[in-house]
């Protein structure tokens, strides 16, 4: 997971109302039974315990070695084509809008301190904790000393320090600060103390390491190791003392051509015609290790969900479904990017996704799990789906922690007891979901994922904060959704999806009233119209998920508020069918490699912009995807407005015309 932007204000939380207790959603109940009894929260942690003892990054051979675990428990488990597929990437090739990255390899780092010029002191090694050298670090051999420069990140931090030829120690992740101490001031390399996400629990653990990154792309290649905070004032007192500390460090990495890599595997459906579409189910595979909740935790959960599915389905106990179930263990983004670029196909088959990016954290983690809605612009029943399975497991959880009658408590043997308590959430950026759901593509994505996270993307994500209850509950919703959706073939609304979609919608009004009163009145008009025209686009979206015809008035079915715009207010602008993908991808800008062809000078200004409830990051991307040739440009300012806050339309149309210089959109006369 790259990062999460629940905000507190943001946090709509669904409460479905459903029938009692025991009477599950949707489903039959003896298919609720045979998954209940079926899914096994062990399985999927030994499977987890394989996989977390791979360093995983992009490309590497400890990816590989981690994708092999995954496909051949694939094929023990009896799916159809389980296999890994490889694309070069060589850092020139594009992939949409995806410029690759080379494959990343360490082979030794370690860190030495020198007493009387020898290396005496250990400090770091690669071999013992990979975590402690940052990615994409190259090879050296450097003997300097440490300089403490704070943040590292502005020209002030090195103002009376000679760092050339030494290492700088910094308070900020090595790629924000690798072109000015590298580049401009000519440090021989860099120790990182980068603290994690921020969360309640923030700096509460001196101890913990956090992963560290190198810009993939810089032109000032070099080295970073990581130091738990602890270390890092170990080091800072003895320099602020006036001590003289001399390292030596080694390191053997690089990049170099390969190929990005993913498992893929299916259950092909049972119709003739609808087995060529397909339900999909998606996580990240590459993380550092042992990187166990992010994200072996949504890989072991897909994996068990496909034993579970196959091994009913071929026992009789479920029906195959008519769609085609996919998996698949990609890359964090960049593998999905490349995925649906290098082969349209699956990008055309898949009709919907249950992404799983953090699923498994225990009470040690302080993680809060959320069944995560998609962006307003991709209105979806899919989500009222999600959230059906994922209340009926808060509700029968929640009456087993409390010894009431609950007949699917859905408890691993070795896991925990406590309800799952999880949260119905709106859309929040920072996994492969956002590829998904991305305009280029429009395919509506189920999110489940576990925040906050107190060791995320540290040397603490371990296989002992892993629960098994945890991983079961959230196969099951998982499973019991994508099984649905696969089967799903009626030609009109039955009632107990009716039922679920109106409950839904009633929920989700009642959480966004006081949203609502944060706005001065005209803004507030637009609020509540934009709920009312994503509720209106929501039949359109389930016809077009069975394939039927649409009427020259869908598309106008979710656009944004009723406008009377004047000026740059009346520009309609369309996404060209290329390329495709989001413009902000890890170690890739879109924007950036191909601002300064276009003339553009300066950053967007969007992406500074802080609304009510959401960042610039967000209202970029949501801006792109209402750029449909429907929206004008007051529209989308609006429907934006509606989702993250109010936003100047000034810095919508500056974003909208800069697309268009850079060949994303083009305007509709």
């Amino acid at each position: 997971m790259t990062h999460i932007r629940t905000l507190a204000t943001t946090a709509l939380l669904c409460a479905v109302a459903l029938p009692a207790a025991a009477q599950a959603p949707l489903l039959r109940e003896r298919d609720i039974s045979a998954l209940s009894q079926e899914l096994s929260g062990e399985i999927a942690k030994r499977n987890l315990e394989g996989i977390t003892r791979f360093h995983r990054q992009r490309g590497s051979q400890g990816f590989h070695s981690a994708a092999e675990i995954v496909v051949e428990r694939a094929r023990a488990y009896g799916l159809t084509d389980a296999q890994i597929l490889q694309f070069p990437a060589d850092g020139k090739i594009y992939y949409g809008t995806q410029r690759s990255r080379p494959p990343w390899d360490a082979e030794f780092a370690e860190l030495w301190e020198l007493v009387n010029n020898q290396p005496t002191i250990k400090i770091s090694s690669y071999e013992a904790e990979p975590v402690t050298l940052a990615e994409d670090s190259e090879s050296a051999g450097v003997t300097a000393t440490l300089i403490d420069v704070g943040n590292g990140t502005k020209e002030s931090d090195y103002a009376g320090k000679n760092v050339k030829g030494q290492i700088v120690l910094v308070a900020a992740q090595p790629g924000t600060v690798q072109d000015l101490a590298v580049g401009k001031f000519g440090a021989a390399g860099i120790i990182s103390y980068a603290q994690n996400q921020k969360t309640a629990w923030s700096g509460e653990d001196e101890n913990l390491i956090r992963w560290g990154h190198l810009e993939s792309f810089s032109p000032n290649k070099t080295f970073a190791f990581m130091f738990s905070l602890k270390t890092a004032r170990e080091y800072q007192a003895r320099l602020a003392a006036g001590e003289k500390i001399q390292l030596h460090a080694t390191v053997k990495a690089g990049q170099h051509p390969g190929f990005t890599e993913l498992v893929t595997a299916t259950i092909p459906g049972a119709d003739p015609q609808l087995k060529n579409e397909e339900i999909a189910f998606s996580c990240h595979l590459d993380h550092q290790r042992p990187g166990a909740n992010d994200n072996a935790s949504g890989c072991v959960t897909i994996l068990e969900v496909a034993r579970t599915l196959q091994r009913l389905i071929s026992e009789g106990k479920l029906e195959r479904p008519a769609r085609t179930l996919r998996f698949i263990w990609p890359p964090e983004i960049e593998g999905t990017l490349t995925l649906l670029n290098a082969k349209p196909e699956f990008a055309q088959r898949i009709k919907a996704v249950i992404h799983m990016d953090m699923v498994g954290g225990n009470q040690n983690t302080k993680s809060v799990f959320h069944v995560t809605r998609g962006p307003m612009s991709l209105p979806s029943f899919v989500h009222d789906v999600a959230w059906a399975f994922g209340n009926f497991v808060n509700e029968q959880s929640y009456n087993f922690a409390a010894g009431l009658p609950a007949q699917y408590p859905l408890v691993a043997p070795e896991g925990g007891k406590e309800p799952l308590q999880a949260l119905g959430a709106p859309y929040s950026m920072g996994s492969d979901h956002d590829v998904y759901e991305d305009s280029s593509f429009k395919i509506p994505a189920i999110y489940l994922n576990d925040w906050p996270d107190r060791y995320i993307h540290t040397n603490f994500d371990s296989a002992a904060n892993i629960d098994p209850t945890k991983l079961k509950r959230a196969a099951f919703i998982g499973a019991a959704s994508g099984y649905y959706l696969a089967t799903f073939t009626d030609k009109s609304i039955p009632a107990d999806l009716a039922a679920v979609i109106t409950a839904s919608r009633e929920a989700r009004r009642a959480s966004a009233s006081p949203h609502a009163i944060l706005l001065p009145d005209p803004e507030r008009a637009i609020f509540w119209k934009a709920q009312t025209n994503y509720d209106r686009a929501l039949p359109f979206q389930l016809s077009a998920f069975l394939g039927r015809p649409s009427s020259p008035d869908d598309a106008k079915s979710a656009l944004a508020p009723d406008a009377t715009p004047t000026g740059d207010g009346l520009l309609v602008f369309k996404r060209k069918p290329e390329p495709k993908g989001q413009l902000t991808v890890f170690g890739s800008d879109y924007f950036v490699d191909h601002a300064k062809a276009a003339g553009i000078s300066t950053a967007p200004k969007v992406l500074d912009y802080e609304g009510i409830w959401g960042s610039g990051e967000e209202y970029a991307y949501e801006i792109l995807n209402f750029a449909d040739g429907n929206r004008n440009a007051q529209q989308i300012r609006d429907a934006v407005s509606a989702e993250y806050g109010p936003i100047p339309r000034t810095l919508v149309v500056e974003y909208l015309k800069d697309l268009e210089k850079i060949g994303i959109l083009e305007q509709v006369k």
